[in-house]
């Protein structure tokens, strides 16, 4: 009663009607329906993203290309050639850039997203738009280098005699994963970011690490035949809270015929992305308030 007192009487002062904003809870705390309000903001600040990514650069979008060749030449070297690592009947060459591609969008779109608030916080102090639409436009530029290096892998499957099948169509899904999962994170860590600025040295390791961890010059069959067999069947799911691992296995088998991977690393890696999604949203929106006084 006492509240609503308070309101009419700021509402004789300033001569107009006074609204109680309250903090929203829920679903609806999210305010999605602002982030398709504001969708040409969103597609101005992708498009920002990608035309100054290679701005003053010699090569320009060519590093598109030229970091995935460079990392397949050294991972088929120190796995296939020294680590004697078989990839079947697959060329390791191809089968290593074809996991390097999604794993490159997932961990460009992790570096990113983390840096993205810091980067433009004369926005944020200046002008109100939903915040969420910084990370997710640096995320979506990826796309780009992506599109380029995927041209190349299929000359690449071209050269190797590989055809292109109907599996091929499963692709896009694999990467709606990798999108979900890199901006669960992302959103986490960009608003992390901002709070505590050691983000921008932990990240690094935490890619490296995490690109170690994942199948990515090796096939997850080598991995549960050498490592995971001395470990209980029960247990085994812990390694596959990865997302990257169904996704990378699941790209692998759409465009070369390698064995899939099973309904439950599949359903596992689904599972772990929409988490990471979700528990970010949130997460992101609650830290949203302090964010113009943390930059």
């Amino acid at each position: 009663m006492a509240e609503n007192k308070e309101i009419v009487k700021i509402s004789e002062e300033i001569g107009q009607d006074a609204v109680l904003i309250k903090p929203s809870k829920g679903w609806s705390g999210l305010n999605l329906k602002d982030l398709w309000r504001f969708r040409g903001l969103a597609y101005f600040l992708t498009w920002r993203d990608i035309k100054v990514r290679y701005k003053q650069t010699v090569l320009g979008a060519g590093w598109a290309v030229i970091q995935p060749l460079m990392q397949m030449v050294v991972f088929t070297f120190l796995f296939n050639r020294i680590g004697n690592i078989s990839t079947g009947e697959v060329p390791p060459e191809l089968f290593a850039f074809a996991a390097l591609l999604p794993w490159n969008l997932f961990s460009k779109a992790l570096q990113d997203a983390s840096k993205s608030l810091v980067s433009n916080k004369s926005m944020i102090t200046k002008v109100y738009f939903p915040r969420m639409l910084i990370p997710f436009s640096s995320i979506l530029s990826g796309l780009v280098d992506f599109a380029i290096a995927f041209v190349v892998l299929i000359g690449m499957m071209i050269y190797f005699n590989f055809p292109i099948t109907i599996t091929a169509l499963y692709i896009p899904l694999y990467l709606i994963l990798v999108l979900t999962a890199a901006l669960g994170v992302g959103l986490w860590l960009s608003a992390w970011n901002l709070h505590y600025r050691d983000v921008g040295y932990f990240l690094p390791f935490l890619t490296q690490i995490w690109m170690l961890i994942t199948p990515v010059a090796f096939p997850l069959s080598e991995i549960t035949e050498k490592y995971l067999s001395s470990i209980p069947q029960q247990f085994h799911f812990i390694y596959y809270l990865n997302p990257m691992v169904g996704v990378i296995e699941g790209i692998r088998a759409a465009l070369l015929g390698t064995a899939p991977p099973s309904g439950e690393v599949l359903g596992i890696s689904a599972a772990v992305s929409a988490f990471l999604l979700v528990s970010g949203l949130f997460y992101f929106r609650r830290m949203e308030r302090t964010f113009a006084d943390m930059v």
